[in-house]
């Protein structure tokens, strides 16, 4: 059974499955665990923590439910020598991730243009299950953004050599290695840069609301009633099918390596074995392509508004991953050591003062963002110390959903869903009304409950608060 540690704490003891080697340690108020308790995620939580070589805790953040192998929201830490690596634990959208822009327009400046820019949006970038992207790159092309990441486009004029600082890895992982995506993956993804996607991701047209610290959010040229922009996607098909062939690898490996697994979508290979090598590699070139899709979205984003409101100039705050694995160094036992950190769902959230921010953001920490669902408010937080000492320098990476697309749709039809928008003031523009039902507020958890978690235990700290406008999705 779970053991309650405070008010935002529980843990899974040892005992809870046989076969666990390390806890496990979700992060939830009352509320929140109890929704929590309604699917798998509890189970998925102990079972990661039956892997060999985890190091810590097998971590859950307040948004968790139930994934494939990991539950969304799953962190867990592995030893570089003794541990494994799973594909499960990263997911199947490599590097779906947010950017968010900030502006130089204040709400009162736009709200006469907004049908018209969402319009424009939506022209310019596709958008809905199988699109072709803005551009169709030959294979030596592709090879180049696995390789490169969000500098490929930036050398191509898709955006401003400034960019860079404020991606996540300065938006290329330098261990990728486009020879070991295989060329089903490479032909899902060569016609794809450049879009969103369906399901949740989106671009949002929001306003600042609220700002909790006015000198840090200066910093980040964040303020009160100002027009931002929020991006939500990943490397597409390209991505969906690296993790797709390796974990047909990873299963059959496994007979080699003796690894056993109490869940087989929890098939993982050694870190330092050829499989797990061939992995990291194809994993790492996966999350360059959706830097740099991202990249191209937001030069789409940028012409949008210089046609619409005469201004180009919309600047990132920051982009970060969501499904990923990265080497990373935490201190274990009194010393610093170098582990593999499983983000399946969650974000990295690396407080001031650390050397892999680069210098734009170190004297503040890394920013946080936590989308809310469709037509709730968003978040921005600050990475702190008490994620590296508790989370692996991890926090949440959006609401988490609370109710399985087959229930949103039984529950709610897309007329009824329109008039919810149309109250509140939210325009809205998709390929399909019945795909947005999934996507539903009340699908997903509250974001602020969620948000107060991460906040009250200081795993990251709250910024500012924005509110959707318009939404686009796909």
């Amino acid at each position: 059974m779970l053991k309650k540690l405070d008010d935002f704490r529980y843990s899974i003891p040892k005992s809870y499955k046989k076969g666990m080697r390390i806890e496990g340690l979700i992060f939830a108020n009352q509320p929140l665990i109890q929704q929590i308790e309604k699917d798998l995620t509890i189970d998925q939580v102990a079972n990661v923590a039956t892997l060999p070589g985890l190091v810590g805790c097998s971590l859950a953040m307040p948004d968790a439910h139930q994934g494939y192998g990991f539950c969304i929201g799953g962190v867990a830490a592995a030893d570089l020598s003794d541990g494994v690596i799973s594909a499960g634990g990263v997911g199947f959208d490599i590097n779906c991730g947010v950017r968010l822009l900030n502006s130089p327009f204040q709400v009162n400046e736009i709200k006469s243009k907004l049908q018209m820019l969402l319009d424009d949006l939506f022209q310019s970038i596709p958008c809905g299950l199988g699109q072709r992207g803005v551009i169709n790159l030959s294979l030596d092309d592709l090879n180049q953004v696995l390789d490169q990441g969000a500098q490929w486009p930036i050398q191509k004029k898709f955006g401003l050599a400034t960019d860079l600082a404020f991606i996540e890895e300065m938006g290329r992982i330098t261990s990728a290695d486009a020879s070991m995506v295989g060329q089903k993956a490479k032909n899902r993804g060569h016609t794809q840069l450049g879009s969103l996607g369906s399901g949740n991701h989106f671009v949002e047209i929001q306003m600042v609301t609220e700002v909790f610290d006015s000198e840090i959010a200066n910093r980040f040229g964040l303020y009160h009633d100002q027009i931002v922009i929020l991006i939500h996607t990943g490397s597409r098909g390209l991505g969906h099918q690296v993790c797709t062939d390796h974990l047909n690898s990873m299963q059959e490996a496994m007979k080699k390596y003796r690894i056993h697994v109490v869940d087989r979508q929890l098939a993982c290979v050694p870190i330092r074995s050829k499989e797990g090598q061939h992995y990291l590699k194809a994993m790492a070139a996966a999350a360059n392509f959706a830097f740099a899709n991202r990249q191209i979205v937001t030069h789409q984003i940028r012409k949008s508004f210089g046609r619409v409101m005469g201004s180009e100039n919309l600047k990132i705050v920051y982009d970060v991953c969501h499904n990923i694995a990265k080497e990373e160094e935490h201190r274990l036992n009194g010393k610093q050591t170098k582990v593999l950190v499983h983000r399946k769902g969650a974000t990295r959230a690396f407080p001031k003062g650390h050397p892999d921010l680069p210098a734009e953001v170190r004297d503040w920490g890394q920013p946080v963002l936590v989308p809310g669902s469709m037509g709730t408010c968003s978040y921005v937080l600050l990475g702190s110390e008490r994620a590296m000492l508790e989370t692996f320098g991890s926090s949440c990476h959006g609401a988490g959903r609370a109710k399985s697309r087959s229930q949103a749709r039984r529950e709610t039809t897309p007329e009824e869903l329109l008039r919810i928008f149309r109250r509140k003031n939210i325009l809205i523009k998709a390929q399909t009304n019945s795909g947005l039902v999934e996507e539903k507020p009340d699908a997903y958890k509250d974001v602020n409950q969620v948000v107060e978690v991460i906040h009250k235990t200081g795993i990251a700290t709250k910024l500012a608060k924005l509110k959707p406008l318009a939404v686009m999705k796909g």
